[in-house]
């Protein structure tokens, strides 16, 4: 027996029809569009040049494990703390910084050489540079093995990748200004030695002729600003336009004069396409002393944050203050500049736990020198400010 409809009934059915067509439209459209403006949200986070990669918190995560190992060619082996043996690697190594405000990925070396093919970046400063560098030069190397040690242009050390025709590089300049020894003719009663000379508006040699050279630079100085560098016996002397600079300043107001002066001849000479940083100070975790009075940093893990202002504070005066000190030195001068800081001093105030301390790869090394709770393990800490370094640069070569 057939089943009739009425004619009367059939309209409905399509008005139906229609309506759930639109419904299941609309739905898919909703969820379609609110995934894509989620990825598209997220990766504008991540992308967006105001994101602040410093401000966040360390956590643990077992996975998290380094790009490279001990047997990078480019290893300094002070730094080098897998084959120096150093106690607790792996767990200094599972610890993954996470910004409040944005997602922070890893660099991807391939990817990102492969963005950076004939561009050259050059780091200029003192040894925590260094230590940037080194931690760089490993981790891209794992994308081009046949990468060569490279020391033109008054380079102290560097790489050379030749399947993307890339030069990563680091300028040994640690004041960045011109300094010489002159010998006192006369050693007085005081027990002056002599001085280093110091000529606040000329930039080092080291560097001085490669600002047409990288496509990126990133500045540094700050640890040798201080007296035990540079004693009463061999102090600094302040010069501009060749003559002394009266009445003499003191090492942080000789810093300033420095900084402008640098900060002035970057803004000068450097080509404006060139992606312009400048690090913040890598903070220092001597606990009990300074380095030469026995000072440590055998740490089972980061510091927890509440512990930050009584380490670094400069209120406190601590033996570790002089990072904050110098930021705010650094902050004043790059006021008004092209030249954009590469914070990376807070999320490294945390981590005490991730020091070379005794493991010097030397065995008479703490003895003459005493720990190393100034530079960092590698792998290890820097690699995160390799991961900060990519996205900006990243972010900066995509905006031309």
């Amino acid at each position: 027996m057939k089943l009739k409809l009425s004619s009367s009934v059939i309209p409905w059915l399509i008005l139906l029809t229609c309506i759930l067509l639109y419904l299941y439209s609309s739905v898919l459209s909703f969820y379609s569009s609110t995934a894509n403006s989620s990825f598209i949200r997220l990766r504008d986070i991540r992308k967006s040049p105001t994101c602040n990669f410093s401000e966040g918190r360390w956590i643990r995560d077992p996975s998290y494990q380094p790009i490279y190992g001990a047997n990078c060619p480019f290893h300094r082996n002070s730094w080098n703390c897998l084959r120096n043996k150093r106690e607790n690697m792996r767990n200094i190594n599972s610890w993954r910084w996470v910004p409040d405000s944005c997602s922070l990925s890893r660099i991807h070396p391939v990817e990102f050489l492969g963005l950076m093919r004939n561009k050259n970046i050059g780091f200029v400063g003192d040894s925590l540079n260094e230590n940037f560098l080194v931690s760089f030069l490993c981790i891209l190397h794992t994308a081009d093995e046949g990468a060569k040690k490279w020391k033109r242009k008054g380079a102290w050390r560097g790489g050379y990748f030749p399947k993307f025709n890339v030069t990563v590089a680091y300028h040994r300049a640690v004041l960045l200004a011109k300094y010489d020894w002159q010998p006192t003719k006369f050693p007085g009663q005081d027990g002056l030695k002599g001085i280093y000379r110091v000529d606040v508006d000329v930039p080092a040699n080291d560097w001085i002729n490669i600002t047409k050279f990288y496509d990126v630079l990133v500045f540094n100085t700050g640890h040798w600003w201080n007296h035990d560098k540079f004693p009463k016996e061999t102090p600094l002397v302040f010069y501009e336009k060749g003559k002394p600079l009266l009445p003499p300043l003191k090492v942080s107001d000789g810093l300033q004069v420095v900084l402008n002066n640098v900060v002035s001849y970057i803004e000068r000479e450097v080509l404006p396409r060139t992606v312009k940083l400048w690090r913040t100070q890598s903070p220092r975790h001597f606990y009990g002393g300074e380095w030469n009075q026995n000072g440590s940093c055998l740490f089972d893990g980061p510091l927890d944050e509440n512990q930050l202002d009584l380490w670094f504070h400069p209120k406190n005066r601590g033996v570790n203050k002089e990072a904050r000190e110098v930021n705010h030195l650094i902050q004043q001068a790059l006021q008004g500049t092209s030249i954009k800081l590469l914070e990376v001093s807070h999320l490294s105030e945390f981590r005490a736990d991730a020091h070379p301390a005794i493991w010097l790869g030397k065995q008479d090394a703490v003895a003459i020198w005493g720990q190393d709770c100034m530079h960092w393990c590698l792998p290890g800490l820097p690699d995160t400010w390799v991961d900060i370094l990519s996205e900006i640069i990243l972010n900066n070569l995509e905006r031309g």
